[in-house]
């Protein structure tokens, strides 16, 4: 069975080693080096990690994100590579499931932040996954949205979603929607139909969980 987790976890590994810690990302105001330490303290560090999530608990998160940031650039990316067994986000039982997504986002975040990025042929077995993770995140994420939007990615199915009004269509494969529901839209290639104005909204609104 296909582990793309791991291959996810490992290009961005190899890609981070490449690029090295000061390299440009999608996430606004972090490097490198701050994804890394990102990645690090959700898998290895429980007591800060609710601070992704919990507002109450994300000053605490980001002390323990920027001194985890401060180690050996080596020693960084070899953290992210090689995940603690004992972790319930990264552990064989939980892996596929839990990082998929999560690793495909990351790698494109810093693949994409490069001059004259293109997008990757990706296995059909990935989009299946991304698919089946995207669905529901559009239905979550789009929800309050005003318009009746429906999210199709051809060969893999479609949802409608939103608050219901104006039409709206947003087309892409798997990954380009993942990106796109994950708040990168600016950086995903899809389409969208609809009016100007509703697809502008929809191109700058506030997205991801």
């Amino acid at each position: 069975m296909p582990r793309y987790a791991r291959s996810e976890r490992q290009a961005l590994a190899d890609l981070m080693l490449a690029l090295g810690p000061d390299a440009p990302t999608l996430n606004e105001g972090w490097v490198a080096r701050d994804l890394a330490a990102h990645l690090v303290v959700r898998e290895r560090r429980p007591d800060a990690a609710g601070g992704i999530l919990l507002p109450p608990l994300r000053g605490y998160a980001e002390r323990v994100r920027l001194r985890i940031a401060a180690r050996p650039w080596a020693e960084l990316v070899a953290q992210v590579r090689q995940p603690p067994v004992w972790s319930p986000l990264s552990n064989p039982l939980t892996d596929e499931l839990v990082n998929t997504m999560e690793f495909f986002i990351h790698h494109e975040d810093v693949r994409r932040a490069a001059p004259d990025w293109q997008p990757r042929n990706l296995p059909a077995g990935l989009h299946a996954a991304l698919w089946k993770r995207a669905a529901p995140m559009a239905r979550l994420a789009l929800r309050r949205f005003p318009a009746s939007l429906l999210v199709q990615a051809p060969e893999h199915g479609e949802v409608r979603c939103g608050r219901g009004g104006e039409a709206l269509r947003l087309v892409g494969t798997p990954g380009e929607l993942t990106l796109f529901l994950s708040g990168r839209q600016r950086a995903a290639r899809v389409q969208l139909d609809g009016a100007a104005a509703a697809v502008e909204r929809l191109r700058t609104a506030k997205l991801g969980l």
